[in-house]
């Protein structure tokens, strides 16, 4: 059956002057407008859609892609507010609806909130909101150290950064292991670095351990290669200075120069590292 508020592939099964209609099966047939049509486009053809209710609440095809899909979470921007709610910019035609009841605070034009999107079954409309603690951590968390995930950021706090984990669960992302700064909605990929005992997660954005290292010191011999086998940062140069050339944290470069040095491929000189 086709999904509301998801991608799906779905077959033609007439053709209208004005479209196609697709078979959504238990949902029944679905209009794709004729400006969406692929060239060409014939019963029996299979075609990638993402299937949303129009301005008139009807089940129509579109092959444009929103920014988010159900069961997700983005940071978009708020284009018009009514006596309904704040309609947000995802990338339709059709506005997404944050009614009152799912803001925080009143949303206000052409700011960004970060929030969830889902299908409210009884109305069968896609609808987006910013209290997103309700759809988050609602099962336990079943991670393995070292996996990687992928992070949305929420908030700074006066730890760090909070971080959703997959579109499921809460994370932590320590100061002291960021050496760049982050924006409320981001996207970037991430590793679990502990489950701890009250099931809190804590995040790094750094490969844990000497797989990370072993990982680093290739994109360092390649930055020298690449450099005429000498760059100008050694084991004394500042960290936000390393990161900024390799995005990686002072420690974990000064354990990969350190590999290189003992196994004799780099020297390390007053002002940088030179290639052996």
């Amino acid at each position: 059956m086709a999904a509301i508020g998801k991608n799906n592939t779905l077959e033609v099964v007439r053709m209208v002057d004005f479209g196609a209609y697709l078979d959504g099966e238990e949902l029944g047939e679905i209009l794709m407008p004729q400006k969406y049509l692929p060239q060409d486009c014939k019963p029996g053809d299979q075609v990638d859609v993402f299937v949303y209710l129009d301005s008139e609440d009807r089940l129509v095809a579109t092959t444009e892609k929103p920014y988010a899909m159900v069961g997700e979470f983005a940071s978009l921007k708020v284009v018009s507010v009514n006596t309904v709610g704040a309609f947000l910019d995802w990338g339709l035609l059709k506005d997404l609806l944050v009614p009152y009841r799912e803001q925080k605070q009143k949303m206000e034009v052409d700011r960004y909130y970060l929030v969830y999107i889902y299908l409210d079954h009884e109305s069968k409309r896609i609808v987006a909101s910013a209290k997103i603690e309700k759809h988050v951590d609602n099962v336990l968390p079943d991670y393995e150290e070292g996996q990687e995930v992928d992070l949305i950021i929420c908030n700074p706090t006066e730890l760090g950064y909070k971080a959703i984990i997959n579109n499921a669960h809460f994370g932590m992302l320590y100061n002291n292991e960021v050496f760049t700064t982050l924006r409320r909605g981001q996207h970037l990929k991430g590793y679990i670095k502990k489950i701890r005992e009250d099931e809190k997660i804590d995040l790094t954005l750094h490969k844990p351990g000497y797989e990370k290292v072993e990982d680093f010191t290739e994109t360092i011999v390649e930055k020298l290669k690449n450099s005429g086998g000498f760059i100008p940062v050694n084991d004394k140069t500042p960290s936000d200075t390393i990161y900024g050339l390799f995005g990686v944290s002072k420690k974990t470069f000064k354990k990969a120069i350190g590999a290189l040095y003992k196994n004799r491929v780099i020297t390390i000189e007053e002002n940088g590292i030179r290639l052996c």
